[in-house]
């Protein structure tokens, strides 16, 4: 209750004041001063519109009757960027009330060399001089050329590749990189068509990657060039590093009939670090250590650095268990 009053004292207290201000001599010459105040403005605001400045505005570009089987490979401008010149009061007026209409480009009406049409400003001038006002001056446009390329059912299908890095966190790798969709339909002219092997993405770069992940990627453009679709997904399987030991048998080869390979030991340890998902899948028998014989002859010595030929894909950081093996080459009878 005692809040209630207060407030209600404080809001009487403020409304008494404001009351005896507007009520006040004080407050007459402040309503007339500020009376003359806007009219002295608006006098100023028309004397400083009746001068000429400078302004840009933008008019859309829009191309029509595009026929069923042409593909605009690389689309015109978008907009064109006027720059005029007039009075104040009729750029005000392009501004606030004056909405221009699209430039229109008729495919039909258009020919290019090498499906490359070209159609420069002498050619839709007029368009935009009969939207503006008689006392304006068009200084200048840009572009001052319309351009686009088409082809007409010219298409083959390319696959798709990735531009740019991408690496995984540590005890992490990338186990692949996938595609969605994996090939996409490139249009263009028949002689540019012929060059296109791939569709590119835009440039990627990500790091310490720790999670699969997905991502919308962007095909890079190239002039003259559609593609179909224009993005992908591209998805990034992460696994994690774990580590495996298998032993591993070594083969003597090329060996002549009448000698064999005897080595000490004759298996080593082969450790590895491979992915999670591909851990039951690596085996002994995916790694083969072959020792052949012209290659015994040349050491000159009866030891021999174990090493792979091959690794299996998914593997990294190989390990051997010795490193080094001692050998001989032991001549076998005849059996009678």
């Amino acid at each position: 209750m005692f809040e209630r009053r207060n407030i209600k004292r404080i809001y009487l207290n403020i409304t008494g004041k404001t009351k005896d201000f507007l009520l006040s001599d004080k407050s007459r010459e402040f309503f007339v001063f500020l009376f003359f105040f806007f009219i002295a403005g608006g006098f100023w605001l028309l004397q400083t519109l009746n001068n000429d400045y400078e302004a840009e505005f933008s008019i859309p570009v829009r191309l029509r009757g595009v026929s069923n089987n042409t593909m605009i490979t690389s689309e015109p401008a978008s907009e064109l960027r006027i720059k005029v010149k007039d009075k104040g009061t009729v750029l005000l007026n392009y501004m606030l009330g004056k909405s221009f209409y699209p430039v229109t480009l008729d495919f039909s009406d258009y020919k290019g060399t090498d499906n490359h049409v070209r159609v420069y400003a002498s050619q839709f001038e007029k368009k935009i001089l009969s939207q503006l006002n008689v006392s304006t001056r068009l200084l200048s446009m840009k572009p001052d050329t319309l351009e686009y390329i088409y082809a007409t059912g010219m298409s083959k299908l390319v696959p798709v590749k990735l531009s740019g890095t991408v690496s995984a966190g540590r005890q992490y790798y990338l186990s692949d990189t996938v595609f969605k969709p994996d090939s996409v339909l490139a249009y263009a002219p028949e002689g540019v068509l012929d060059t296109i092997t791939a569709a590119y993405t835009q440039q990627v770069k990500l790091e310490n990657i720790s999670d699969t992940l997905r991502q919308q990627v962007s095909l890079l453009t190239l002039r003259g060039v559609k593609f179909v679709p224009a993005s992908i997904e591209m998805m990034l399987p992460v696994d994690i590093y774990t580590e495996k030991t298998v032993e591993v048998p070594l083969h003597g080869v090329n060996f002549p009939a009448d000698k064999v390979l005897r080595a000490f030991p004759s298996k080593v340890q082969v450790t590895f670090q491979v992915g999670l998902s591909r851990f039951r899948q690596i085996t002994a028998d995916d790694f083969h250590i072959n020792v052949s014989y012209e290659e015994l002859l040349r050491l000159g010595s009866d030891k021999y650095t174990v090493k792979l030929k091959n690794v299996p894909e998914g593997v990294n950081q190989v390990r051997f268990n010795p490193e080094q093996v001692d050998f001989l080459i032991e001549q076998i009878s005849p059996s009678l």
